[in-house]
């Protein structure tokens, strides 16, 4: 069975890297000497202190393995710089709609689904939006399906 590579941008890659990084060398040794702390209290059977650390040390090994895991298996998203007219929506790229519902402009960034926040207006490649505008160009009208709401979006601008 292949595996789905997780596609990342650069910058996504990098913050992931950076969040390992301290894990490993900030978090993981703060949580042992929290863990050989309360052992020197003594009885581990009713510590509440050494039962809080190891469950922390649990929660950072597994955030550990899930990010080296990612990165195992990780596909960079070629974000190309420059002249965008002409060009399609790509995972990657930043694109301006017009909703037709509203009548407002929203602006998102189309990104792998592990680096996707919609806070920051990073969409999955794989949420319906994304699907329905990715390999369109701009002024292209895009009924958006997949949803309960069907809803009809114009591209406005890509960037990348």
């Amino acid at each position: 069975m292949a595996s789905n590579k997780n596609l990342m941008t650069e910058s996504g890659k990098k913050e992931l890297e950076k969040e390992l990084n301290h894990l490993i060398n900030v978090r993981r040794p703060e949580i042992i000497k929290q863990i050989q702390e309360a052992r020197e209290q003594g009885d581990l059977s009713e510590n509440a202190d050494y039962d809080a650390a190891k469950n922390v040390q649990a929660q950072v090994e597994s955030r550990i393995k899930e990010i080296q895991d990612t990165l195992s298996n990780v596909k960079i998203i070629k974000e190309e710089k420059g002249s965008t007219s002409g060009k399609a929506v790509t995972v990657g790229s930043t694109i301006t709609i017009k909703d037709y519902q509203d009548g407002k402009s929203y602006t998102y960034k189309i990104v792998g689904a592990i680096e996707s926040d919609p806070s920051q207006n990073k969409i999955s490649n794989e949420c319906p939006l994304a699907k329905c505008v990715i390999g369109k160009k701009v002024n292209d009208e895009v009924n958006v399906k997949g949803i309960e709401e069907p809803y009809k979006v114009k591209i406005l601008q890509i960037s990348n």
